[in-house]
């Protein structure tokens, strides 16, 4: 009998993410697949989920609420920045995507979204925040430790 994915197996994957309009936003190859432990942190609670069961060879299509992939966009996430938060004192160029610390000492990614007279507008919400994502995805191989 062919071996499931569960919890805690550590698996390499290929697959091919796109909006509801089918716009692509990411794919990865047999050559380069991707590889992570299912259930941990690393990869959205959708994704990892959908392999549960899976088995070395099988390919399935999933679809992901919001709530289950980088869940909704955030307001709040959104905030100015005057030119002394940045190195140097200048503000950096619309569309800049840089990291920063936030108050508990995560690094996370921000998104430069907009300048005005002396700041800049920033936006820390993954790009893909508010979307529904669609997978296509091929189980590679349960790697054995």
């Amino acid at each position: 009998m062919a071996e499931e994915v569960k919890v805690g197996d550590t698996v390499k994957v290929c697959y091919r993410g796109t909006l509801n309009d089918g716009s692509e936003f990411d794919v990865t190859t047999a050559d380069e697949p991707l590889t992570f432990q299912v259930g941990s942190q690393d990869i959205i609670r959708g994704f990892s989920r959908a392999l549960l069961g899976m088995k070395v060879g099988e390919k399935k299509h999933v679809h992901l609420k919001v709530e289950e992939a980088y869940g909704p966009y955030r307001d709040f996430l959104v905030f100015k920045a005057q030119p002394e938060a940045f190195p140097e004192h200048k503000l950096p160029e619309l569309g800049t995507v840089f990291e920063m610390g936030n108050e508990k000492g995560k690094v996370v990614k921000v998104t430069v979204r907009s300048l005005g007279e002396g700041y800049a507008v920033l936006d820390a919400n993954h790009y893909l925040a508010g979307q529904e994502l669609n997978f296509d995805i091929e189980l590679l191989e349960i790697v054995k430790s």
